[in-house]
């Protein structure tokens, strides 16, 4: 299994001591911190920055520019921009950033509608319609007509589709049942919530369970949240700092790997890295981690396919034959 590394932009210390600013305040130097990020061997980078839908879309452009291979995950909702007006933008963003980039749906009540859900249920009714809809316009080569709950169409139709048409990758994420079935439905990347093994492999299940019924058996992949900015956030559910965070605070690169292969072993193809927005921490961590954390993660597949285990009865690598962390 190849394992992927997703970085997560967060507010950047200023040299000067001066409070923070957001990762993309000035573009020149974010678009520097871009290059050194896909320099580290990310895979893919998060744009979700709080001005909103349309902030997010000028800024993923403005990534894609900076950077040639760096997949370009863009944080979207249902709500804020019609479906027709939205599959259009984002087939364009596709089209420029030659089929780099992806969805990622969160699930919001600050939609701009006029009359916002009521519920948990009804946002997540009103996404599912709308990515039926914006599959429905990358896919249909003639107009077509709806009538739904959230949004109604009139000869709906989008002439310049993408290079993937409705084939653009979604990622979603969520914990109830609801969020589960949308899920199974649509997406191709699951975020899970940052929990013990034993948590995530009931989400993973019940996640892939969704996805059966919908003929999508075998999808999505699963990406976990790692924050390297607070450890206090990332604790076992009986409270203690859990194996993971602990990892993360000593910063040993074999230490981070042993505490990783776990979730790698119930389906986790991917770490979203949070807290990490200085050039030479980005640097160190792809020097220092992702090489070892992959090479791991192959010596297990190795392995398993010598002897085939079960997630629970794998052993855990030594450290001294996790691999060096040169690439």
């Amino acid at each position: 299994m190849h394992i992927e590394f997703t970085h997560v932009p967060g507010p950047c210390l200023a040299e000067t001591g001066e409070a923070a600013t957001p990762f993309f305040f000035d573009l020149g130097e974010a678009g520097q911190r871009l290059a050194t990020i896909e320099r580290a061997g990310f895979d893919r980078v998060v744009i979700d920055d709080a001005a909103g839908l349309l902030t997010n879309m000028d800024l993923a452009a403005q990534a894609m520019r900076a950077t040639g291979a760096l997949d370009i995950s863009l944080t979207h909702w249902a709500g804020g921009i019609e479906p027709t007006v939205a599959a259009r933008q984002l087939a364009m963003l596709d089209t420029f950033s030659r089929g780099r980039l992806s969805i990622r749906m969160i699930i919001t009540p600050h939609g701009g509608a006029a009359s916002e859900p009521a519920s948990h249920v009804e946002i997540l009714q009103r996404t599912d319609e709308y990515l039926v809809l914006l599959k429905r316009l990358w896919s249909n080569d003639r107009p077509f007509d709806h009538e739904g709950p959230a949004y109604s169409l009139r000869n709906g139709y989008v002439a310049r589709k993408g290079p993937r048409g409705a084939g653009i990758p979604f990622r979603m994420n969520g914990l109830s049942g609801t969020a589960f079935r949308v899920a199974g439905r649509h997406a191709d990347v699951f975020e899970l919530p940052f929990a013990t093994p034993d948590h995530i492999r009931h989400v993973v299940q019940r996640v892939c369970q969704a996805a059966t019924e919908y003929g999508r058996a075998g999808r999505p992949k699963f990406a976990l949240p790692l924050r390297f900015d607070d450890i206090s956030r990332q604790r076992s559910d009986a409270g203690r700092t859990s194996d993971l965070g602990e990892a993360i605070r000593t910063g040993s690169p074999e230490h981070l790997a042993l505490a990783l292969l776990p979730y790698v072993s119930i389906g986790v193809s991917e770490f979203m890295i949070g807290g990490m927005n200085e050039h030479e921490a980005i640097a160190d961590f792809g020097e220092r981690v992702i090489p070892i954390v992959r090479n791991s993660a192959a010596r297990r597949d190795r392995a398993e396919a010598v002897w085939p285990q079960t997630a629970e009865t794998a052993p855990a690598w030594p450290v001294s034959e996790l691999g060096t962390a040169r690439h």
